[in-house]
């Protein structure tokens, strides 16, 4: 089990067991608390949530993510590098040490708490949302933002870095079109989807935004007519 856990005192311990060994990473109330507010700008849109894009490895969710929360004034977070913050190893190392169950738990357990705090765009790994109480989580107190792309698409980015772990379970290609079949359809409840296939992210990230500005309109007008409609 990945013990990961932000105290309230001066430092923050998550260690993990690994047979005799002890990880351990420190990280400063004040450290955390700069790293989730940030330096905020005046945003160009109110944006009333914290953002979570969720998708498949390759997707892009990291690299939108970070243009978005640049143009919105607001912190970035990609929850895979604070799982990695947190456990002192990287996320291969923990699949193989722990397995995927462990990293899956630690993952549900990082995100919640990071949801908790104040708002920011964050990049949520690609098995997160297929956990049912961080979707309701997510639901609850999120915006979530699907980043859809095709198979190809996908196999073309992720030949770019060498630490998947689920890749390596056997024909890249065949992994992630089981990962399209099962996971599809639960990113499908996103409360946005935007197509993210071959070209520059600039135009991809001007569509999350329109996008994002379009379903915060509609979210400010629901109250309204709820109140109209009772009335």
């Amino acid at each position: 089990m990945l013990n990961l856990h932000y105290g309230d005192i001066t430092a923050i311990r998550r260690p993990i067991l690994s047979g005799l060994r002890k990880y351990t990473f420190h990280l400063t109330q004040k450290e955390f608390l700069s790293k989730m507010t940030g330096r905020r700008r005046k945003p160009a849109l109110d944006v009333p949530r914290t953002i979570v894009f969720v998708g498949l490895m390759g997707a892009g969710k990291s690299h939108i993510g970070r243009r978005l929360a640049a143009r919105l004034g607001l912190p970035f977070i990609d929850a895979d590098a604070e799982i990695e913050a947190a456990a002192g190893c990287s996320i291969e190392e923990i699949f193989a040490r722990h397995g995927e169950d462990a990293f899956r738990d630690g993952e549900r357990r990082v995100i919640a708490r990071l949801l908790s705090g104040p708002v920011h765009v964050m990049a949520a790994g690609g098995g997160a949302f297929m956990n049912a109480e961080t979707r309701r989580r997510i639901r609850d107190c999120a915006i979530s933002i699907w980043l859809r792309a095709e198979v190809d698409v996908l196999l073309e980015r992720v030949a770019r870095r060498s630490n998947r772990p689920l890749l390596k379970q056997g024909d890249p290609r065949q992994v992630l079109e089981q990962l399209i079949a099962e996971r599809y359809p639960v990113y499908g409840e996103a409360d946005i989807t935007v197509d993210t296939n071959h070209g520059p992210p600039g135009p991809i990230a001007d569509k999350v935004y329109t996008a994002l500005k379009e379903h915060i309109s509609r979210m400010q007008a629901e109250p309204k007519l709820t109140q109209d409609t009772n009335e």
